[in-house]
């Protein structure tokens, strides 16, 4: 997610983009949205048995192996517990919450006693393929922001980040050296549910020249996409020189 010059595209694409019609989820996902729309809304609570593979068969009229695969990967990023031959269940409250908790990097920095600074590398229209198949758009342009978080000057984190227009038309319109995308997303439309991921690897060097890394030094990249109602709203990643960050928490 590194396509600093993507080209600016003209009005009358975006407008094609913005009325174009949405995908269509496949049948494994919606049911996904539809275990996470139950948890969220509250009618299954943490410990509740959630309905058989056969009910979601006859409920969906799908293959059982489709309910499967929905089940399993809802199981790997720990929203359900599997329990053999006593059914699936919704996983405990605590550890749900350590998983969709996304805390503002601005405010970490102050919990230290720390200053937070932002640079602004590109705030653009972008019509990079990936970017759009990871939003579940038809078409382009997405929106991309790329920034620097600075802890008392000293570079911390490089937020690459692309956002569906349809969910927040007016990004690309804000100064992102006063408030975070973070702040400004959840204050114009709070997110209901988030999957992410956690990388070792090496960055490029234009990533690396922005962190202010050594060569050959590793990063922690945390890749994360966050929904509003059925739409992807963002994708990001965020990449961490490992000599200066780390992650904690507790359950």
């Amino acid at each position: 997610m590194t396509d600093m010059n993507a080209p600016m595209q003209a009005d009358s694409a975006m407008r094609r983009s913005l009325s174009a019609p949405r995908k269509v989820a496949p049948p494994y996902e919606q049911i996904k949205r539809y275990v996470m729309g139950h948890i969220a809304d509250g009618t299954w609570k943490p410990g509740d048995a959630i309905p058989s593979e056969t009910e979601f068969v006859k409920e969906f009229g799908v293959a059982r192996m489709t309910v499967s695969r929905a089940l399993r990967e809802l199981t790997a990023e720990r929203v359900l517990t599997r329990v053999q031959g006593s059914g699936t269940f919704v996983a405990p409250r605590d550890y749900e919450s350590t998983v969709l908790d996304i805390r503002n990097i601005a405010d970490e920095i102050a919990s230290r006693g720390h200053r937070h600074a932002a640079r602004v590398i590109a705030l653009e229209a972008s019509g990079w393929p990936t970017a759009i198949d990871e939003l579940e758009l038809d078409s382009g342009p997405v929106f991309h922001s790329a920034i620097i978080h600075m802890e008392d000057d000293e570079p911390i984190q490089f937020e690459d980040r692309y956002v569906n227009p349809r969910v927040f038309p007016h990004y690309l319109e804000q100064d992102f050296t006063l408030e975070t995308p973070n702040v400004y997303m959840v204050r114009v439309a709070p997110i209901q549910r988030a999957e992410f991921r956690i990388y070792a690897r090496k960055p490029d060097a234009q990533i690396r020249r922005h962190l202010a890394m050594d060569i050959g030094e590793p990063c922690l990249m945390l890749w994360r996409r966050t929904w509003v109602g059925d739409d992807v709203a963002t994708a990001v990643q965020l990449w961490h020189p490992a000599s200066r960050f780390h992650l904690a928490g507790a359950v």
